[in-house]
């Protein structure tokens, strides 16, 4: 299960992200980023951040750590915002922490060079998942002393919205050509030989686990949260062996050009591909 701490501190929201979430101090020292049950996209957004953040952890990528946090609505009292005290009053309880990252910076493909073996594994894992958010328009990345970190995984597992029609869902494509890693080459057979055998239905269920009971109660079609967990495993384990066979990078569609960096068509200017990996202290 993911640690459990208490929030005793809201600091400032972070209005990039639509689900307003905001940074929040915690009664075990750290600083993190919080994401609320009150908020719009609801309590599936965050069981989605808990099992592709584990689980993307788990594989090896660089994810923040999670926690659980519990927040005492009476923290917002004192906010002047009336968004964010109408939002701090609407998630009392339990809530989704993730380390905040101090320093960081959004990835930006012009000044960050990604290795295609890196890129492989973050499009595999973004395609296991059904990512629809790590795009060009919003890469959900950060660089954080010279590493690549994954973030916001909330708009993931599409299928999870409309449980009866999980399975077609499932077994659907995955479109990478607006990818922002789609132009560094990721090399996604070798991401597939090395990632697909480490998603077992051990692990998934280990990822399932972590998700509180709370956010999984009174799902339609599901009479425990025990057979609502053993969902997400099954449509993620079927997934996992054969999705790398069904990953599209083409050059986006005419009607709708791609302007992604590194894209080179008959539409584009050709771009020069990054030739340098930004370290602390770089210039």
């Amino acid at each position: 299960m993911l640690e459990e701490v208490v929030a005793t501190r809201y600091v400032t929201p972070l209005r990039e992200g639509g689900s307003l979430p905001g940074i929040v101090e915690a009664d075990d020292l750290g600083t993190y980023v919080m994401k609320f049950t009150g908020a719009g996209q609801g309590r599936k957004t965050l069981v989605a951040e808990v099992i592709c953040g584990e689980l993307g952890r788990r594989l090896g990528l660089r994810v923040p750590r999670l926690v659980t946090m519990q927040l005492d609505p009476v923290i917002g009292l004192g906010e002047p915002d009336q968004e964010v005290q109408e939002l701090l009053k609407a998630s009392g309880g339990l809530n989704l922490g993730m380390d905040y990252l101090p320093g960081s910076i959004g990835f930006d493909p012009l000044a960050y060079e990604v290795d295609p073996a890196e890129a492989g594994r973050v499009v595999w894992f973004d395609a296991l998942i059904n990512n629809v958010d790590r795009s060009w328009r919003n890469p959900n990345m950060l660089v954080w002393h010279g590493d690549l970190w994954l973030i916001d995984h909330g708009a993931t597992m599409i299928w999870h919205h409309n449980w009866p029609g999980s399975q077609a869902s499932a077994a659907k494509p995955y479109n990478a050509s607006d990818h922002v890693l789609a132009p560094f080459r990721p090399d996604i057979a070798a991401a597939a030989a090395e990632l697909a055998p480490l998603v077992t239905e051990a692990l998934l269920t280990e990822v399932a686990a972590d998700v509180p009971a709370e956010w999984l109660v009174d799902e339609p079609g599901f009479e425990t949260t025990d057979a609502l967990r053993r969902a997400y495993v099954d449509a993620l384990l079927a997934r996992a062996a054969t999705i790398h066979e069904r990953i599209s990078l083409d050059a986006p569609a005419e009607d709708r050009l791609s302007q992604a960096p590194g894209w080179l068509t008959d539409h584009l200017v050709p771009w020069p591909h990054p030739t340098k990996k930004h370290k602390d202290g770089d210039k």
